[in-house]
């Protein structure tokens, strides 16, 4: 009997465990393998044939496709430069004053985060209206006629970031803040004593502190980018002629419009070793900064 209950105290961490495993075995790890099998077969009305990396070549003939891997790539970019330097911006002018106004700066950027991302895009397809938006009026009066935002190919990827950017960038400058209001006074003590500038602490001092946050919100971000398609899809479904399809929206595509199961899988295979490529560096420094 005392074995036994030796055992179970042994063993009580795994069986508080075991529920978020299974549920993370059968959500995430067997739907992962099976995209890697539906990747290497092609269906045919009820019939799978086994093509092997055809699903993978006819992908890398497509220019369709060519053209998404460039705009998904420009996208991550854009949101995570964006999105961090703008965030740390808000944040290390903020995080010292008063709670009253932290408070108000906290709940007005993260009100955008809160609003449903197909809510959100509904309210900006209406504002970037050409006939009847607001901003295409204002536009308007101000000497710029006619302007498509949305179906000009040299516009529409820019708009489509600052949407994305609008809507996610609150999160960051939480998460910044946090980090920074928790920062030990000690770091400041001296710099203050010897004369530093407010730059000079920035730089020199929460910089680097918040790197694993920043380090953080730049895997976070490439993964959330990586996934985005209800922006696309109500803003511009794709065009004008392909200017704003994405890996992910081109997955759709394949899966829901064109039927091909196999092609989407890949796709997804692809989006799953990018993103995996992607967040490796990123891990292995916080990894040595945290030894």
């Amino acid at each position: 009997m005392g074995s036994m209950k030796k055992t179970l105290e042994k063993n009580s961490g795994y069986l508080f465990i075991a529920p978020q495993m299974i549920l993370v075995l059968l959500f995430i790890i067997i739907p992962v393998f099976k995209g890697f099998q539906m990747s290497a077969y092609s269906k045919y009305g009820r019939t799978e044939v086994f093509v092997g990396l055809d699903n993978f070549k006819f992908l890398l003939e497509d220019p369709i496709f060519r053209k998404a891997i460039f705009n998904t790539v420009f996208f991550i970019a854009a949101i995570v430069i964006v999105t961090i330097i703008f965030a740390l911006f808000v944040s290390t002018t903020v995080f010292d004053k008063n709670s009253k106004y932290l408070s108000l700066i906290r709940t007005s950027y993260y009100l955008p985060v809160m609003v449903s991302m197909l809510v959100m895009s509904v309210i900006w397809k209406m504002l970037l209206n050409p006939a009847n938006g607001v901003i295409t009026w204002m536009l308007g009066g101000i000497g710029f006629e006619g302007i498509n935002l949305l179906g000009n190919p040299s516009t529409v990827m820019p708009v489509i970031v600052f949407v994305t950017f609008v809507g996610n960038v609150g999160q960051a400058i939480l998460i910044y803040l946090a980090t920074m209001i928790g920062l030990p006074k000690d770091y400041f003590d001296a710099p203050e004593l010897d004369g530093a500038s407010r730059w000079e602490k920035i730089r020199h001092i929460i910089i680097p502190l918040v790197k694993p946050t920043t380090l953080y919100l730049i895997i976070t971000n490439i993964v959330a980018v990586l996934k985005i398609f209800v922006v696309i899809q109500q803003l511009t479904g794709g065009g004008p002629n392909n200017a704003s399809v994405t890996m992910m929206y081109y997955l759709y595509q394949n899966a829901f419009v064109y039927n091909r199961s196999g092609v989407s899988a890949a796709i997804g295979v692809l989006m799953f070793v990018i993103a995996l490529v992607l967040s490796i560096p990123q891990m292995k420094s916080y990894l040595k900064e945290d030894k």
